[in-house]
């Protein structure tokens, strides 16, 4: 068989190729779409929500299962009872001094107050 006889076989060959990388191309990235998808679904992070609250949520919790008020909390701090609430709201975070006065005062540590945040 000659050099010439051969193009004419290879062609198809090539072209079934081309065609071959072609679908696994499109095929990656269909793939990839959809794990960037499911990385960024709503369930996950609702999911993780769930597991993590703010700051201002856990000192919250901790407040009320002392059964204690903002104004009582504010008082033994030493802060007004509008920075307790931005502390709970999530408008403002307190100092570390005032961190730690609270985690006594709830009889925790900061570290546990903390663990939960997002």
């Amino acid at each position: 068989m000659s050099f010439t006889g051969f193009i004419p076989m290879l062609l198809p060959m090539l072209l079934l190729f081309g065609l071959a990388a072609g679908v696994f191309a499109y095929l990656l990235v269909l793939i990839i779409k959809a794990l960037k998808k499911y990385i960024s679904s709503t369930e996950v992070r609702d999911e993780k929500a769930e597991l993590r609250k703010s700051l201002g949520e856990v000192l919250k919790a901790h407040r009320m299962e002392c059964n204690m008020t903002q104004e009582f909390v504010a008082e033994v701090i030493g802060v007004s009872r509008q920075a307790v609430s931005k502390w709970e709201s999530g408008a403002s975070d307190p100092n570390t001094s005032n961190l730690l006065a609270l985690a006594k005062l709830y009889g925790v540590s900061a570290d546990d107050l903390l663990k939960k945040v997002r």
